[in-house]
């Protein structure tokens, strides 16, 4: 017995351990397998902005579905393995549209395919009007699009995916899956006096360029919606719109307003973009080829009776979110924040209105704000808010070529918060209480013109934004020629906006949720911040040190020119000279105080961004470090209890 020999206790733990790898192996293959056959669409989305979670208004539209609807996917494999970034992206649109077919049981059909060239399947795709495109000097067309159909052979395309727009996947998808299960659309009405559906005289000036196209945000509305224009002197607002947007008014005349107002009065649904400056309208020349003298728009006659005000002689200037723009030609720094033109993000969107909930931002430029007037009973839901970092000025400021570095070096903000849009609901009397005003010289009063309505059938709901500028172009779009085909990608969510408050207002709560989606590339606000202020600070410095320099130099000139009573030019006394000197000196201190100020702001971002560098790398291994630490020394305090 003796001669036997007995494992010794470290190889016994070795052997438990390596019996419990296993075993934990086994465990995680079998939990696995389980969950696949019992719940094979189960996932948890532990991304901040649940990036890959459907949104409650596609399951709405999903589980709605009373006819079924195809959808063919044509996707070329040697897209993904000659560009990975592609085919990283084609397994997300795999994914989600497999989470389609599910969530609608079984009345969204999926079908994938991979045309290889000169095959059927490249001949389909080119039928349904997909775009190939060459991915080396070989010619060869590659696909990845999305073609849908319904039991009336109506079709729907997503040309090309973009990696650019996949923070709109859902959008797009459900947007197609909507309008091939809803042939009937909401009517919304459009008064404006820009050329939202397009300037002819600029699109002979910019030669066919894109000038004078329609807004991107008309072409979003006639995705959605039956848009019906409505003339600037109409005397009466059809009853089947449902939805009627006033965009800049400018000079309506009194049955125009009238016909306005009792619109709201008999239960219609109004939206309206004023402006104290319309930057659109500014850059446009007029019917004359000169900029336009009037910039501005109101609807005082109808909003001020209702409790509403908009005033249209100021704008709110913020530092946050900020536009970078060129400076002066002159000027030493070549950008500078234009606090005229700025994004809304974060707090400034209101979270609690489906209309904003789900923005990531919106971008305003030389925008007034919106109040309650005294004394109104009328509620008012701020959808857009400037920040704490603003101020208000008066319009001519931005008027007229204004200086930027200018208005920042003057900007002191006073902590307040200016609301720049807002919805409001609540019964309101009629703007004409008398009733219908007389019809203009040459006109007539329409013969079925509704009886005249004194206060508004149960709450009116309104949206009143001061700012027009909300629907440019160039605020919130950019447009580039991709292999022939001008592809708009947003960069701001202007149009989402629009989009969703005619979605709330027409009924249809269920795109609302999924205009926009979030990125998962995040700004660094932090660094930005700091950035901002210190650059606020710099023109600031720089304006007091150009005054000085000016200053210093008309006195030069002065005493060169024998500033004192005749005294010869080519003589300067020795006073004069220790006042250059001190003059001189003093524009060398406020010089190195401008490189003080500049080198703080480079260590601080400096500093910070080494911060969230460390964060990021080291974060994860030093909690996991912590943790392994953690379990150790409580396996060894349990191993010193058994032993004791």
């Amino acid at each position: 017995m003796s001669g036997m020999a007995t494992p010794r206790p470290g190889s016994r733990r070795l052997w438990s351990s390596a019996l419990g790898i296993v075993a934990a192996a086994v465990l995680a293959v079998g939990v696995n397998m389980l969950v696949d056959r019992l719940a094979p669409r189960a996932r948890v989305d532990l991304t901040q902005q649940r990036l890959y979670t459907l949104s409650a208004g596609t399951v709405s539209v999903l589980q709605g579905l009373q006819d079924p609807v195809t959808l063919r996917l044509f996707y070329s494999r040697r897209l993904g393995s000659a560009v990975p970034a592609y085919g990283a992206y084609a397994e997300r649109v795999r994914a989600m549209l497999e989470e389609y077919a599910a969530v609608s049981g079984g009345k969204v059909r999926l079908e994938i395919f991979d045309p290889e060239p000169f095959s059927e399947t490249e001949d389909r795709a080119l039928a349904y009007g997909l775009q190939g495109v060459p991915v080396d000097q070989s010619g060869e067309q590659i696909y990845f699009g999305l073609a849908g159909v319904n039991l009336l052979d109506d079709e729907r395309t997503v040309p090309f995916f973009q990696p650019e727009r996949e923070r709109f996947l859902e959008f797009d998808l459900t947007r197609l899956v909507f309008e091939l299960s809803n042939p009937r659309r909401p009517i919304v009405g459009v008064m404006s006096s820009l050329p939202v559906n397009g300037d002819p005289r600029m699109m002979m000036m910019m030669r066919g360029g894109p000038g004078g196209q329609p807004y991107a945000f008309m072409q979003t509305l006639r995705q959605f919606f039956t848009v019906q224009d409505v003339a600037l002197d109409a005397q009466r607002i059809n009853d089947d719109v449902q939805v009627l947007m006033v965009i800049h008014p400018q000079g309506l005349p009194d049955a125009t307003l009238y016909a306005i107002d009792q619109f709201v009065m008999r239960g219609g649904k109004l939206i309206v973009f004023v402006d104290p400056h319309s930057e659109g309208q500014a850059s446009r020349p007029g019917p004359g080829g000169q900029p336009p003298r009037m910039t501005s728009s109101n609807l005082d006659r109808l909003l001020n009776p209702w409790g509403i005000v908009a005033p249209h002689d100021g704008v709110v200037l913020d530092l946050r979110g900020a536009w970078r723009v060129r400076a002066n030609p002159n000027d030493r720094v070549q950008a500078v924040d234009y606090i005229a033109w700025f994004n809304l993000q974060g707090d400034s969107l209101s979270q609690s209105e489906v209309a904003t909930a789900q923005l990531n931002q919106v971008t305003v430029a030389s925008a007034g704000w919106v109040q309650r007037g005294d004394g109104t009973a009328i509620e008012m839901e701020p959808l857009l808010t400037s920040s704490d970092r603003s101020m208000t000025a008066r319009v001519e400021r931005v008027q007229n070529n204004p200086d930027p570095a200018r208005i920042l070096a003057e900007f002191r903000p006073d902590g307040l918060r200016r609301v720049i849009g807002a919805r409001f609901r609540g019964e309101v009397p009629s703007a004409f209480p008398e009733g219908p005003p007389p019809p203009a010289e040459g006109t007539e009063r329409p013969a079925d013109l509704p009886a005249h309505r004194a206060r508004s059938e149960g709450a009116a709901n309104m949206v009143v934004i001061n700012d027009a500028d909300v629907l440019e172009d160039r605020f919130w779009v950019r447009v580039q020629d991709f292999f022939g085909q001008q592809v708009a990608t947003p960069i701001s969510d202007n149009g989402s906006l629009v989009a969703n408050l005619v979605d709330a207002f027409a009924g249809g709560d269920a795109l609302i949720s999924l205009r926009s989606r979030g990125e998962s590339m995040r700004p660094f606000t932090v660094v930005d911040d700091i950035r901002r202020d210190a650059d606020a600070r710099f023109r600031q410095t720089e304006r007091e040190l150009t005054e000085r320099l000016q200053a210093t130099e008309r006195r030069l000139r002065e005493l060169r020119q024998g500033g004192e009573r005749g005294q010869s030019s080519a003589v300067i006394t020795a006073e004069q000279r220790a006042e250059i000197d001190a003059a001189r000196a003093q524009i060398l201190q406020t010089r190195q105080q401008l490189r003080a100020v500049q080198l703080d702001l480079r260590r601080d971002i400096e500093r910070t961004e080494t911060w969230l560098r460390v964060l990021n790398i080291a974060a994860v291994p030093l909690l996991l470090t912590l943790f392994a630490i953690g379990i150790g020394v409580a396996r060894q305090r349990r191993r010193a209890a058994a032993r004791a």
